[in-house]
């Protein structure tokens, strides 16, 4: 992301600091074109010098004399994209266990989540806080980063009023800080670039990806799955490709934050449920691109309209919360009958029930199986929500409350 965009606030600005106060060590890792390296220049740049470790001189050298690179670059320093020269870890551990009173002099980014985890915890564990940056919420996007989610607040937030026509171009543009940053940018050209730099460049260093075409096509299809039931056998099926490379090439997206996995929610209440996962993009502009919708009225009305919405939704609520530091403990609920649940965060112990529906007209008759869920689960659920696409907050039922996608 270039530094001359304008700075735009985010929600874990507070928790960054925090950790930079307590910690030897920060690492913030998320996909590429985040904000990582725009929000630690601007929060700590004054102090920090900043290093980026991705040009391939710079990776030499930090790869074939790690000891002298750290010793050229004292800190307090940012080192950017470290999972391109990993061999600097187990010295900057020898400097932090040199001096282990002083905090906040490495702060360290990555784009890749599976290796950087465990490279840290090897080097740095107990000395670095861990931290995510995804792309940017609703929330952020508005200039309001620390607005509760509607479940957090002690009563009823203000309504607001965003036309139909605004919300949709905002999933296709989808929520990366260089497209809100730059409206007249072109989205399409944009994603097109981003998944092409994202293919040649991360996958290739997690996974010796042999056919890219492949791996787009895979890709493609996982995005007409959004929302849906992923039958990792039936995808492998239609891609003439191997279960096990479907299940490798999952696991890389989701550990370079490119996809989420909603698992089921289990409990012991003697019922038959469906144990297979829902994979969402956590860009929802990256979902529409990959599905091939490049207007509004198409995205809205079409086959995957639904699936866009659920998929905004559930990416809005996991990215609030990973902001906050907080692990999301989000799941959907669907038993073998056919009730369905579309999503249920677990918070302090009770139950959220969220349903998502893609008409402006809320009736009783969308709650229903929030009804089931509650009947099963009793004490343990919170009050639900239904959120849709119209402009009207109003009760569904006993705990219920219909609610405009945009006060999400």
């Amino acid at each position: 992301m270039s530094t001359q965009n304008p700075y735009l606030k985010r929600t874990i600005e507070p928790l960054l600091r925090k950790a930079v106060r307590e910690f030897p060590a920060v690492v913030l890792t998320g996909p590429r074109q985040s904000g990582k390296t725009t929000l630690l220049k601007h929060l700590f740049g004054e102090k920090h010098r900043y290093v980026s470790v991705e040009p391939p001189d710079v990776r030499i050298a930090a790869n074939k004399d790690p000891r002298g690179f750290i010793e050229m670059y004292p800190p307090p320093v940012i080192f950017d994209e470290i999972q391109y020269a990993p061999d600097l870890l187990p010295y900057i551990k020898e400097k932090i266990d040199a001096d282990r009173g002083a905090y906040g002099r490495y702060l360290i980014t990555g784009s890749q989540n599976l290796l950087l985890v465990e490279q840290v915890t090897e080097s740095l564990a107990g000395r670095a806080a861990m931290l995510k940056l995804l792309p940017l919420t609703r929330r952020e996007m508005e200039g309001v980063p620390g607005k509760l989610l509607p479940w957090e607040l002690k009563q009823p937030g203000k309504e607001l009023k965003i036309s139909h026509r605004k919300i949709w171009s905002g999933f296709l543009r989808g929520s990366y800080p260089e497209l809100t940053a730059h409206p007249r940018r072109d989205a399409a050209l944009w994603h097109s670039a981003y998944i092409q730099t994202y293919l040649e460049r991360d996958l290739r260093t997690l996974r010796q990806i042999g056919d890219l075409t492949q791996f787009q096509n895979f890709l493609r299809a996982l995005a007409a799955r959004s929302a849906q039931l992923l039958d990792l056998s039936d995808l492998s099926r239609d891609l003439g490709i191997a279960v096990n490379t479907v299940k490798a090439w999952r696991s890389v997206l989701e550990a370079t934050y490119q996809v989420i996995v909603l698992r089921p929610y289990f409990a012991n209440i003697g019922k038959r449920l469906v144990k297979t996962p829902k994979v969402y993009f956590t860009d929802v502009g990256t979902l529409c691109y990959l599905a091939g919708l490049r207007d509004t009225e198409h995205a809205a009305s079409g086959p995957m309209g639904g699936a866009i919405l659920e998929t905004a939704a559930v990416s809005e609520i996991f990215k609030t919360l990973i902001h906050r530091g907080i692990d999301p403990q989000i799941y959907f609920w669907r038993t073998s009958a056919g009730s369905e649940v579309d999503i249920i965060i677990e918070s302090e112990q009770r139950l959220i029930p969220v349903e998502v529906k893609l008409s402006s007209t809320p009736r009783p008759a969308m709650a229903s199986c929030i009804k089931v869920f509650q009947e099963d689960f009793k004490e343990r659920v919170a009050p639900g929500y239904v959120l849709h696409t119209g402009d009207v907050r109003l009760p569904l039922g006993t705990g219920i409350t219909a609610l405009p996608f945009v006060e999400l």
